[in-house]
């Protein structure tokens, strides 16, 4: 049966991931080209390495220790999808709350999970005094697909920072 609760620092470690497949084979890709948005072939294989783990409990751990919000999905004790929110408020008018990562393992997806750690980052976003949750998001049709369904739309300010560190990734806004 899977269980959803907040993490804590202590028990963010790469361990913590034995169990966590984050693997997507990725064919189509949405690009802004001339101002319009349209999907391209784009392929390559998304495959974190222990280093990947490593940088992502170090960004992890950092989101904890400022006030933000890790949640996780578990089945058997085993770590099966995850959602971070940073805790600072941002664009003046926006009040945009950062969603920073949300991932599902591999052999997890399409049940739902998903969207139960996204509902669950919009609550605690519009509990922290935000308007609006920031993503910038993995620009594949797939993931793509899973925003929209979630009701994200592109977002009204771009996030300079953002934009710069993940050229290819579309920025998106979720009312809250």
């Amino acid at each position: 049966m899977l269980q959803y609760r907040n993490l804590t620092q202590n028990e963010l470690c790469p361990e913590l991931f034995g169990h966590f497949v984050r693997h997507q084979v990725v064919t189509k890709c949405w690009r802004r080209e001339e101002g319009k948005w349209v999907i391209r072939d784009a392929p390559f294989v998304d495959d974190w390495t222990e280093e990947d783990y490593r940088f992502l409990v170090s960004c992890l751990k950092n989101t904890l220790l400022s006030g933000g919000f890790v949640r996780a999905a578990f089945l058997d004790h085993m770590l099966k999808g995850f959602v971070s929110v940073e805790a600072a408020l941002f664009g003046r008018e926006q009040k945009y709350l950062d969603l920073t990562s949300i991932h599902v393992s591999e052999d997890m997806r399409g049940l739902g999970i998903g969207r139960e750690l996204f509902l669950s980052a919009k609550k605690w976003a519009k509990e922290k005094g935000a308007s609006k949750l920031y993503i910038s998001a993995h620009s594949s049709v797939e993931s793509q697909a899973f925003y929209r369904k979630m009701g994200c739309v592109e977002a009204a300010v771009y996030n300079r920072q953002h934009v710069e560190a993940e050229p290819f990734d579309c920025q998106l806004e979720c009312a809250l």
